[in-house]
């Protein structure tokens, strides 16, 4: 079954009934075998589909702020390419990474995130000289977020990562390399809450806890060296570190970066949301008891935020963390089904033993490769009314939309442990890769069924998702930017 184009003339979703009631239960009937031949539920193919505009799926010139009032604390999310992120955005339209640099950096993220998994991965990592807390390629590095540094406090826009650990930031002095950012570099001279740990400390030996320890005039130091061979490197110290008038915390561990290089595009440094002490989560566990969540606007030109504690609504459905990360940064889930148009797929549940990550950072959801070929030839069967077109970098499945003003698309779901069902927004089915003349299908395969699953930011879209790491699980709820 095949749902049909719709053109500039909008062709109507369904026939003008006939006048002659026989034929028209005929065509009732008809529709109705035909549902069933093919699987689907006995309700109208409608509800299987997104009708979408073209132009929606595109990203707007122009910022869209979210109305949407938290009860916790929340930090508004932008993209730090999208209109939203303001008139200090530094970095010219012009330099901001075209699809393909922002889908390579997304293979290398993932490539790293595979490397770190033990016993997951096919890239050996590095070995550094100095204590690697975190090597996940920074990957597109999509959103950030504003925080407070220092006393008297200066603010900093961060790249938050869940699969990052240590928070960092640029310092003065820069010592022989650092990159361009929006705000002025933080100047500990000029802090007086700033003070860095000593290489006899205890926190010294829980940064070093992952390499050698180093040290320097008896002060802690710190690397974080990335996949994608971004680096920072400095002094380990703590600050003050503010998120709003209420909540500020005192002597926050965090990296005071003076060599820093990489594809950070203007951001002072990043937030990191990983699983381990040195993470932002730990450190303020006493206050949010490890609890966060975020929505990822459906385009680059919307807001979104980014919640510490509160409480939980009664529309977010949890599914548990996979125990085979827990000596991992990463959060660990497992998918149990896929589903397009409303149809479950046929994939044994063997495809996905090795697991899924859920990442902030990682912009195209990774499957096994028996999960995605079902998926894509499935979507393909459902689209074959719409031209295709070649293939873009890690895609195979695109469509050329040019002669459409709307399109109907069918709906895709991904199932997670304990029957959480995620109804990826429409947003997240298709990406575009040149206007409207290529859509391409926003997942890709991994080369092997044996590597991890990734679930990422593109199929998160407009949904609020809730890392509880007190009580081991992640939740979904539909609707969260709004």
């Amino acid at each position: 079954m095949s749902w049909g184009s719709t053109t500039k003339r909008r062709a109507s979703l369904f026939p003008m009934a006939t006048p002659i009631c026989s034929i028209s239960l005929f065509i009732n009937v008809f529709l109705l075998l035909l549902s069933l031949s093919k699987g689907y539920a006995v309700e109208a193919t409608k509800s299987y589909l997104h009708i979408v505009e073209v132009n929606s799926l595109l990203p707007p010139t122009a910022c869209n702020h979210s109305s949407r009032v938290s009860s916790s604390l929340s930090l508004e999310v932008v993209h730090r390419h999208g209109p939203c992120i303001g008139i200090l955005n530094q970095e010219k339209a012009t330099d901001a990474p075209s699809r393909t640099e922002i889908l390579l950096r997304d293979q290398y993220r993932v490539d790293s995130i595979h490397a770190r998994l033990p016993s997951r991965g096919k890239f050996p990592e590095k070995q550094a000289t100095l204590p690697v807390p975190s090597g996940t390629s920074i990957g597109a590095a999509d959103y950030v977020v504003t925080v407070g540094l220092g006393t008297p406090k200066k603010e900093f826009t961060l790249i938050f990562d869940t699969g990052s650990d240590i928070t960092w930031t640029q310092c003065e002095p820069c010592v022989k390399t650092c990159y361009k950012q929006k705000e002025p570099r933080l100047n500990p001279s000029k802090s007086s809450s700033y003070k860095n740990i000593s290489c006899s400390s205890a926190l010294c030996d829980l940064v070093a806890s992952e390499g050698t320890k180093t040290c320097s005039s008896s002060a802690c130091l710190y690397q974080v060296q990335y996949g994608d061979g971004s680096y920072s490197i400095g002094f380990t110290a703590t600050e003050t570190l503010t998120l709003s008038s209420t909540d500020v915390f005192k002597n926050f561990l965090f990296g005071c970066g003076q060599q820093n290089q990489g594809l950070f595009g203007g951001a002072a440094g990043l937030l990191g949301l990983g699983r381990t002490k040195l993470a932002f989560p730990s450190q303020t566990a006493k206050t949010y008891k490890k609890l966060f969540s975020y929505c990822l606007p459906a385009s680059s030109s919307s807001n979104g935020y980014l919640s510490f504690g509160g409480k939980v609504s009664q529309s977010v459905k949890f599914t548990p963390l996979s125990a085979d990360f827990d000596s991992t940064p990463f959060y660990g889930l497992d998918i149990t089904e896929l589903s397009v148009g409303g149809r479950k797929l046929s994939i044994d549940a063997s495809a996905f033993s090795a697991g899924t990550v859920i990442d902030s950072g990682t912009v195209i959801t990774r499957l096994p490769p028996t999960a995605y070929s079902e998926l894509s030839s499935e979507f393909k069967r459902l689209m074959t009314n719409y031209p295709s077109t070649s293939g873009y970098s890690i895609f195979d499945t695109c469509y050329d939309f040019s002669k459409y003003e709307t399109v109907r698309i069918p709906k895709v779901g991904v199932t997670f442990k304990g029957g959480v069902e995620v109804d990826i927004d429409a947003s997240g089915i298709l990406y575009p890769v040149n206007g409207s003349k290529r859509f391409c299908l926003a997942f890709a395969g991994n080369e092997d069924d044996g590597d991890t699953s990734i679930f990422g930011n593109v199929q998160q879209r407009t949904y609020q998702v809730v890392y509880d790491g007190l009580r081991g699980r992640v939740g979904f709820a539909p609707g969260g930017c709004s």
